[in-house]
């Protein structure tokens, strides 16, 4: 017994304190930033101050799901255990507390809205003819930004919005457009359909679909000689230096499929802040440098997701890709090779801009329609799926093991 006292490193008093004190400061940060994250309640609260708002709720479990008409049906949050819960999506409480309207894009947050593409290149619809496409001459179209969507059919699981309106491309085309809307909670059945196997029973979960339909309204078609429009849906999240974006992609060579992805939407993403490993791609998402990146057709597969390793939190998000890759419009600012060589699938981080403001922080994952060539009355659908789960490593990682072979413990030290 003495010589193994002998042997052990007894610590000064002085030492034990400073070891205690930061021990102290670790946890009191962590729980600091547990804390700070919004209740569903909270933001239920704050939204009815400013808006109207529409609650699909499940009599089944304590999922619910927060939508404001007035932003073009916009889910806003969700929640996975009730009121006190967590509150998924990202909210731009400073905007809406300032009671004022930007004439070129209000970032009020959400996580499933709807924009239509393309963004920048010849054909975009969110920069004026003749303008240099760079950040102080973006706009977002006021239909797709702060116009009410008409409310058709509401139910206590389901709603369906729709709106006629008319835009134009920076080409100069005019396009007559109907876009309808339709955001419902999932039931237990259709979520293990989609997922492939039934949900650990230690997991809280919310999931619901948005299927979302872009009809040529007017009396011409709509070709790639003057531009196309595809649909093209952001969802908006919280980020920190805890969450990590995958992206599986298609393993084949460059020459038959392309690159794995594009990473140059806002000048190129540090190598520190993107890691690829086979069939799979991992984006750091902490709000503080503006980045981008996308997985074409070819690669695309329908699943994506993010890992929040400090509150355990796992989002997925599915897409209802064409069996076979087709024609997908070029979203990139400024001069184009091509315009049809587009991304299926995109992550955004955000950060600071050319002139030091920033919209956020916020990170979002993304999806889009193939470009829509559409004779008079035609129409297409784009449907995501956005799955919410919340548990421990163990069980979240059987979610992500069977979805995606790949572990909790791997994404969450990737970074």
């Amino acid at each position: 017994m003495k010589a193994i006292i002998k042997k052990q490193k007894i610590l000064k008093p002085s030492g034990l304190i400073v070891i205690l004190l930061i021990s102290s400061l670790m946890l009191l940060c962590t729980r600091q930033t547990k804390t700070t994250m919004n209740t569903y309640l909270k933001d239920f609260d704050f939204l009815k101050r400013h808006v109207e708002i529409i609650e699909l709720t499940d009599s089944g479990n304590n999922s619910k799901v927060l939508i404001v008409p007035a932003w073009q049906g916009r889910v806003m949050t969700s929640t996975a255990s009730g009121n006190e819960g967590f509150s998924f999506g990202w909210i731009n409480y400073k905007l809406l507390e300032s009671g004022k309207k930007d004439q070129y894009f209000n970032a009020f947050g959400g996580e499933d809205r709807i924009w239509l593409g393309p963004e920048g290149g010849p054909y975009s619809l969110y920069f004026a003819p003749g303008m240099n496409q760079e950040f102080k001459n973006w706009f977002v179209p006021p239909v797709l930004d702060t116009e009410s969507f008409e409310t058709i059919k509401k139910t206590s699981s389901s709603v369906v919005f729709r709106k006629l309106f008319e835009l134009k491309n920076y080409s100069g085309t005019e396009f007559n457009i109907m876009v309808e809307r339709t955001v419902k909670l999932m039931s237990e059945v259709e979520i293990q359909g989609t997922l492939g196997m039934i949900v650990p029973k230690g997991l809280k979960y919310v999931a619901y679909e948005s299927s979302n339909l872009l009809k040529n309204d007017g009396q011409k078609a709509w070709t790639k000689d003057s531009g196309l429009l595809s649909i093209w849906m952001l969802s908006m999240f919280t980020p920190s230096p805890g969450i990590t974006v995958f992206i599986p992609f298609k393993e084949g060579a460059d020459s038959l499929l392309g690159p794995v992805m594009s990473d140059d939407y806002f000048g190129k993403v540090p190598p520190e802040r993107i890691k690829i490993e086979p069939g799979m791609v991992f984006f750091k998402v902490d709000g503080k440098y503006r980045s981008k990146i996308g997985i074409s057709p070819k690669r695309a597969k329908p699943f994506l997701g993010s890992y929040d390793n400090i509150h355990h939190t796992l989002t997925l998000l599915w897409v209802n890709l064409p069996e076979k890759p087709g024609v997908y419009v070029n979203s990139k600012w400024g001069n184009q090779t091509d315009p049809f060589n587009g991304d299926a699938i995109n992550s955004y981080n955000d950060g600071p801009t050319e002139d030091g403001t920033q919209l956020g922080p916020f990170y979002e994952m993304e999806s889009s329609s193939p470009a829509a060539a559409l004779d008079p009355g035609d129409s297409i659908i784009h449907k995501q799926q956005i799955f919410h789960f919340e548990g421990t490593e163990e069980d979240l990682s059987r979610i992500t093991q069977q979805v995606f072979g790949l572990s909790i413990l791997k994404i969450k030290r990737i970074f």
